[in-house]
C-alpha cells in the first residue's frame, strides 16, 4: 500500500487525509503550525463519526510539523497550500528535494496552472495535478492533469492509486485553467448569470430550471451521452438556432462585479443573487448537500 503525504491541513487537505486514512493508508499529514495538527484527530473522528467509519482509521493519521520528515518516504505528496504562485513552487522545490524520484508531487489547486507550479522542480516528470472536489471524503471526482513534462508513467500510476482507493480519477491530457469539470460548471455558471442580468427570470427560478430539468438527469445521463442519445444531426441543427444567442463573454459578468462591489456576496453577507439569506437559511442549504451526497454516496 502507498504512503501518503498531504501537505497543508485546510479544509481540504484535512478532508483528503481523512479520506485515504478511512480507506486504511498511512497518511503523513503536515502542517505549519502545531494548534492546526492538534486538532486533525478530533475532527477526523468526529467525521468518520457522521460517515459511519470506524473513529481508529483517525489513527492512520500520522501528524508533522517538519516538512522532511512528512514528505521524505511518500509515494505521493498532495499539496494544498494557499492559491499562491510563489508560495506553491517555492513549497514543490523544497518537497523535490527531500523526496525520491519515484515519488509524485502533486498540487490540488483549482485555478494554478501546475505548468507554473512545478517551474522550480528540475525534474518535470513527476509533477502533476490532482484537482480534488469539495467535500474531498464524498465527491468521488479527481482529475489528475498531465502538463508537458509529466510522465505518462506517473500519471497513470497516480490515476491506478486514486480508483484503488475509491475515487472516480480522470485523466486530463492538457494542464488549461479550470481543466475539465470547472470549466464546464463556470460555463454554466456564466450563462445562469446572464440570464437573470438580462432579466429573463429570477436567480430562484434558474436554479429550479437546472434542478428539475437536465440537473435532476446528470447523474445518470451526462452532455456527451445526451448528444448522442437524442442524435447528432439534432445537436447541430439546435446549436445552429442557439449558440449565438448564450452568453460568450470573456470577462466577469457587471451584474457580478456590482454584487461584488456593493458587499453582496451570497450566504456570508445575507444577500448574494438571492435577496436574502438567513443563518437558518444558509444551514438549510449546507444540510440539504450534506445529506443528499451523504445518501448518493454512501447510502445514508
Amino acid at each position: 500500500m502507498e504512503k501518503i503525504a498531504v501537505v497543508g491541513a485546510g479544509m481540504m487537505g484535512q478532508g483528503i487525509a481523512e479520506f485515504f486514512a478511512s480507506k486504511g493508508y498511512p497518511v503523513n499529514l503536515y502542517a505549519r503550525r502545531q494548534e492546526v495538527l492538534d486538532q486533525v484527530r478530533d475532527k477526523a473522528r468526529a467525521n468518520f463519526k457522521v460517515f459511519g467509519v470506524d473513529e481508529k482509521a483517525a489513527e492512520n493519521i500520522a501528524l508533522f510539523n517538519s516538512l522532511k520528515d512528512a514528505v521524505e518516504c511518500a509515494d505521493l505528496v498532495i499539496e494544498n497550500a494557499a492559491e499562491n504562485v510563489e508560495v506553491k513552487q517555492n513549497l514543490f522545490a523544497e518537497m523535490a528535494s527531500y523526496t525520491g524520484d519515484n515519488c509524485i508531487l502533486a498540487s490540488n489547486t483549482s485555478v494554478i496552472p501546475i505548468t507554473k507550479i512545478g517551474e522550480k522542480v528540475a525534474d518535470g516528470r513527476r509533477v502533476l495535478g490532482t484537482h480534488w472536489w469539495n467535500p474531498p471524503f464524498l465527491i468521488p471526482l479527481v482529475e489528475v492533469v498531465q502538463t508537458e513534462r509529466t510522465s505518462l508513467e506517473n500519471v497513470e500510476r497516480c490515476i491506478a492509486i486514486m480508483n484503488a482507493a475509491g475515487k472516480v480519477a480522470v485523466h486530463v491530457k492538457r494542464d488549461v485553467a479550470g481543466f475539465v469539470a470547472n470549466r464546464m460548471q463556470h460555463a454554466l455558471w456564466r450563462e445562469a448569470i446572464s440570464i437573470v442580468e438580462r432579466g429573463i427570470c429570477d436567480a430562484e427560478t434558474v436554479d429550479l430550471c437546472v434542478k428539475n430539468s437536465f440537473g435532476f438527469r446528470l447523474p445518470v445521463l451526462a452532455p456527451l451521452e445526451t448528444a448522442d442519445l437524442v442524435g447528432l444531426d439534432l445537436t447541430l441543427a439546435i446549436h445552429n438556432n442557439i449558440l449565438s444567442e448564450i452568453e460568450d463573454s470573456h470577462n466577469p459578468s457587471p451584474y457580478l462585479i456590482d454584487k461584488v462591489n456593493n458587499g453582496e456576496l451570497g450566504m456570508k453577507t445575507g444577500k448574494g443573487f438571492y435577496p436574502s439569506w438567513t443563518p437558518e437559511t444558509s444551514q438549510a442549504v449546507r444540510t440539504r448537500l450534506s445529506t443528499y451526497l451523504k445518501k448518493a454516496v454512501l447510502g445514508k
